[in-house]
């Protein structure tokens, strides 16, 4: 087996050995329960075949906002997108090689100024910007699943980019389950420190089914 060596070569090993699902993945329903300070708000949630994102019976119009975006985020990460549809057009060199063995993968041509770090097969740092906002997305835990890896514990760094001050940081716990054939995301804890202030959002999801899949 070739070990891949460029730039280029090293991050799409990395970014093909991500999970995700596949062209027969059916979407799924659950129940969703969103626990903040204080409150407790529960619903529905769906995930279709083609990806979009439903939520029903949440009380609170802003909270059903959020879990939407939330789902919306898992969707993005779990999409199977070919690495020459999503990076075809960009160009790689190798940066700097931390003390823990993670390579620094410099991109050009990428309009949200990606840039990455992969230790072994996996993307370990994503850094992006986005107007006037830089965030550094650290992965620290990952699940194999045996057919790509999902990340478990990883933080957001947001700083504004004119002052290079942190605006406020997002500390993240994911949960997986195997439903048949798919893992899906059954909670997430999100902590969020900003102004000197902590708080933190669990996402719960129980009674999860997969769709029937169409009759062709």
């Amino acid at each position: 087996m070739t070990h891949p060596t460029t730039a280029r070569q090293i991050f799409q090993t990395a970014y093909e050995s991500r999970y995700t699902w596949d062209e027969n993945f059916p979407g799924y329903s659950a129940d969703v329960q969103l626990v903040q300070p204080d409150e407790v708000h529960t619903g529905k949630i769906r995930i279709n075949r083609d990806l979009s994102v439903e939520v029903t019976g949440v009380a609170d119009e802003q909270v059903q906002e959020g879990i939407s975006t939330q789902l919306r985020d898992t969707v993005t990460h779990r999409k199977r997108t070919s690495f020459e549809q999503s990076h075809g057009k960009h160009e790689f060199c190798l940066g700097e090689q931390d003390s823990d063995g993670a390579i620094e993968i410099l991109v050009n041509g990428d309009c949200m100024g990606s840039n990455y770090k992969v230790r072994g097969n996996e993307i370990c740092q994503v850094s992006r910007i986005l107007g006037r906002m830089a965030f550094i997305i650290n992965t620290h835990e990952n699940f194999d699943t045996g057919s790509g890896y999902l990340g478990t514990r990883y933080d957001a760094v947001f700083r504004n980019l004119k002052t290079n001050e942190i605006t406020s940081i997002l500390k993240f716990e994911d949960s997986y389950e195997k439903i048949d054939d798919y893992y899906v995301m059954t909670k997430q804890v999100v902590q969020e420190d900003k102004d000197g202030a902590s708080t933190t959002t669990e996402f719960a999801y129980f009674n999860i089914k997969l769709l029937e899949a169409a009759i062709v």
